[in-house]
Protein backbone atom coordinates (compact mmCIF):
# COMPACT_ATOMS: atom_id res chain seq x y z
CA UNK A 1 0.00 0.00 0.00
CA UNK A 2 1.05 3.57 -0.62
CA UNK A 3 1.19 6.13 2.17
CA UNK A 4 -1.05 9.08 1.55
CA UNK A 5 -0.36 12.73 2.34
CA UNK A 6 -3.18 15.24 1.94
CA UNK A 7 -3.64 18.83 3.05
CA UNK A 8 -5.80 19.65 6.06
CA UNK A 9 -8.05 22.69 6.23
CA UNK A 10 -5.20 24.72 7.75
CA UNK A 11 -2.85 23.79 4.90
CA UNK A 12 -0.59 21.45 6.88
CA UNK A 13 -0.02 18.01 5.40
CA UNK A 14 -1.88 15.12 6.97
CA UNK A 15 -0.33 11.69 6.83
CA UNK A 16 -2.27 8.47 6.54
CA UNK A 17 -0.38 5.19 6.74
CA UNK A 18 -2.59 2.34 5.45
CA UNK A 19 -0.04 -0.24 6.63
CA UNK A 20 -1.26 0.53 10.15
CA UNK A 21 -4.83 -0.56 9.44
CA UNK A 22 -3.93 -4.22 9.97
CA UNK A 23 -1.27 -6.09 11.96
CA UNK A 24 -0.52 -9.77 11.53
CA UNK A 25 -0.92 -12.13 14.47
CA UNK A 26 2.74 -13.07 14.02
CA UNK A 27 3.83 -9.45 14.48
CA UNK A 28 1.66 -8.95 17.58
CA UNK A 29 2.65 -12.30 19.07
CA UNK A 30 6.32 -11.51 18.39
CA UNK A 31 6.09 -8.19 20.22
CA UNK A 32 4.16 -9.61 23.16
CA UNK A 33 6.57 -12.54 23.49
CA UNK A 34 9.70 -10.39 23.53
CA UNK A 35 8.78 -7.48 25.76
CA UNK A 36 9.16 -7.78 29.52
CA UNK A 37 8.98 -4.23 30.88
CA UNK A 38 7.04 -1.36 29.43
CA UNK A 39 5.83 2.10 30.35
CA UNK A 40 2.12 2.86 30.33
CA UNK A 41 1.80 6.59 29.66
CA UNK A 42 -1.52 7.71 31.11
CA UNK A 43 -1.84 4.98 33.74
CA UNK A 44 -4.56 5.86 36.22
CA UNK A 45 -4.72 5.47 39.99
CA UNK A 46 -8.51 5.04 39.65
CA UNK A 47 -9.36 1.34 39.53
CA UNK A 48 -12.40 1.95 37.29
CA UNK A 49 -10.32 3.33 34.41
CA UNK A 50 -9.43 1.09 31.43
CA UNK A 51 -5.72 1.73 31.95
CA UNK A 52 -6.02 0.26 35.44
CA UNK A 53 -7.70 -2.89 34.08
CA UNK A 54 -5.07 -3.28 31.39
CA UNK A 55 -2.20 -2.74 33.82
CA UNK A 56 -3.58 -5.26 36.30
CA UNK A 57 -4.21 -7.92 33.62
CA UNK A 58 -0.80 -7.54 31.97
CA UNK A 59 0.97 -7.53 35.34
CA UNK A 60 -0.71 -10.83 36.17
CA UNK A 61 0.56 -12.22 32.86
CA UNK A 62 4.14 -11.54 33.91
CA UNK A 63 4.84 -8.14 32.38
CA UNK A 64 6.29 -5.33 34.44
CA UNK A 65 4.16 -2.29 33.69
CA UNK A 66 5.65 1.05 34.75
CA UNK A 67 3.00 3.75 35.22
CA UNK A 68 3.80 7.18 33.76
CA UNK A 69 1.51 10.01 34.85
CA UNK A 70 2.87 13.49 35.69
CA UNK A 71 -0.07 14.37 37.94
CA UNK A 72 0.37 11.17 40.00
CA UNK A 73 4.20 11.01 40.14
CA UNK A 74 5.48 9.53 43.39
CA UNK A 75 2.32 7.55 44.13
CA UNK A 76 1.92 3.83 43.51
CA UNK A 77 -0.30 1.82 41.20
CA UNK A 78 -0.44 -1.95 41.78
CA UNK A 79 2.82 -1.81 43.71
CA UNK A 80 4.71 0.12 41.00
CA UNK A 81 5.92 3.66 41.58
CA UNK A 82 4.38 6.23 39.25
CA UNK A 83 6.88 8.35 37.32
CA UNK A 84 6.26 11.78 35.86
CA UNK A 85 7.90 11.01 32.53
CA UNK A 86 9.67 8.28 30.61
CA UNK A 87 13.01 9.98 31.33
CA UNK A 88 12.31 9.84 35.09
CA UNK A 89 12.15 6.03 35.10
CA UNK A 90 15.67 4.78 35.96
CA UNK A 91 15.51 1.41 34.19
CA UNK A 92 15.19 -0.29 30.82
CA UNK A 93 11.90 -0.23 28.85
CA UNK A 94 11.12 -2.57 25.97
CA UNK A 95 7.97 -0.73 24.95
CA UNK A 96 5.90 2.37 25.60
CA UNK A 97 2.10 2.04 25.63
CA UNK A 98 0.28 5.34 25.06
CA UNK A 99 -2.99 5.53 26.98
CA UNK A 100 -3.63 9.18 26.12
CA UNK A 101 -5.46 10.94 23.27
CA UNK A 102 -4.44 10.77 19.62
CA UNK A 103 -3.54 14.46 19.76
CA UNK A 104 -1.19 13.92 22.71
CA UNK A 105 0.48 10.94 21.04
CA UNK A 106 2.75 13.13 18.88
CA UNK A 107 4.43 14.89 21.80
CA UNK A 108 4.65 11.63 23.74
CA UNK A 109 6.29 10.03 20.71
CA UNK A 110 8.90 12.79 20.59
CA UNK A 111 9.62 12.09 24.27
CA UNK A 112 9.91 8.35 23.55
CA UNK A 113 12.35 9.02 20.70
CA UNK A 114 14.44 11.26 22.96
CA UNK A 115 14.78 8.31 25.37
CA UNK A 116 15.35 5.42 22.92
CA UNK A 117 19.08 5.08 23.53
CA UNK A 118 18.94 5.56 27.29
CA UNK A 119 15.97 3.22 27.88
CA UNK A 120 16.41 0.68 25.06
CA UNK A 121 12.86 1.23 23.75
CA UNK A 122 11.98 -0.90 20.70
CA UNK A 123 8.17 -0.61 20.41
CA UNK A 124 5.69 2.25 20.51
CA UNK A 125 2.13 1.01 21.08
CA UNK A 126 -0.95 3.25 20.94
CA UNK A 127 -4.08 2.06 22.70
CA UNK A 128 -7.55 1.52 21.22
CA UNK A 129 -8.86 4.69 19.54
CA UNK A 130 -5.37 6.24 19.67
CA UNK A 131 -4.02 6.78 16.19
CA UNK A 132 -1.57 9.43 15.12
CA UNK A 133 -0.01 8.62 11.76
CA UNK A 134 2.39 11.53 11.94
CA UNK A 135 3.68 10.24 15.28
CA UNK A 136 3.94 6.73 13.81
CA UNK A 137 5.95 8.02 10.86
CA UNK A 138 8.30 9.88 13.23
CA UNK A 139 8.72 6.79 15.45
CA UNK A 140 9.41 4.47 12.51
CA UNK A 141 12.04 6.88 11.19
CA UNK A 142 13.70 6.56 14.62
CA UNK A 143 13.70 2.75 14.29
CA UNK A 144 10.72 1.86 16.47
CA UNK A 145 8.09 -0.75 15.68
CA UNK A 146 4.69 0.97 15.88
CA UNK A 147 1.26 -0.45 16.70
CA UNK A 148 -1.77 1.86 16.70
CA UNK A 149 -5.40 1.51 17.75
CA UNK A 150 -4.85 -1.81 19.53
CA UNK A 151 -4.78 -2.87 23.17
CA UNK A 152 -1.99 -5.20 24.33
CA UNK A 153 -4.37 -6.66 26.94
CA UNK A 154 -6.97 -7.52 24.32
CA UNK A 155 -4.38 -8.80 21.85
CA UNK A 156 -2.79 -11.01 24.52
CA UNK A 157 -6.19 -12.44 25.48
CA UNK A 158 -7.14 -12.96 21.82
CA UNK A 159 -3.87 -14.63 20.86
CA UNK A 160 -3.89 -16.91 23.91
CA UNK A 161 -7.49 -17.98 23.30
CA UNK A 162 -8.84 -16.37 26.48
CA UNK A 163 -11.25 -14.13 24.55
CA UNK A 164 -12.83 -17.19 22.96
CA UNK A 165 -13.70 -18.56 26.42
CA UNK A 166 -16.31 -15.84 26.77
CA UNK A 167 -17.79 -16.45 23.33
CA UNK A 168 -16.01 -13.63 21.53
CA UNK A 169 -14.96 -14.41 17.97
CA UNK A 170 -11.19 -14.03 18.12
CA UNK A 171 -10.86 -15.03 14.43
CA UNK A 172 -8.51 -17.80 15.51
CA UNK A 173 -9.80 -21.29 14.77
CA UNK A 174 -7.77 -24.22 16.00
CA UNK A 175 -8.32 -27.66 17.49
CA UNK A 176 -5.07 -27.20 19.40
CA UNK A 177 -4.71 -25.36 22.68
CA UNK A 178 -3.32 -21.94 21.99
CA UNK A 179 -0.20 -20.88 23.81
CA UNK A 180 -0.02 -17.44 25.39
CA UNK A 181 2.17 -14.92 23.54
CA UNK A 182 4.43 -14.86 26.59
CA UNK A 183 5.52 -18.20 28.00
Amino acid sequence: MVDVAIKSTDGHPLVYLPRHDYYSDDLLRGILSKIRTFAMVGASTHWKRPSSYAMKYLSKKGYRVIPINPSRAGKEILGEQVYGSIADYPGHLDMVDIFRTSEEAYDITKDVIANIADKGIKVLWMQLTVRNDKAAELAEEAGLTVIMNRCPKIEYARLSGELSWSGINSKIVSAKSLRPPRA
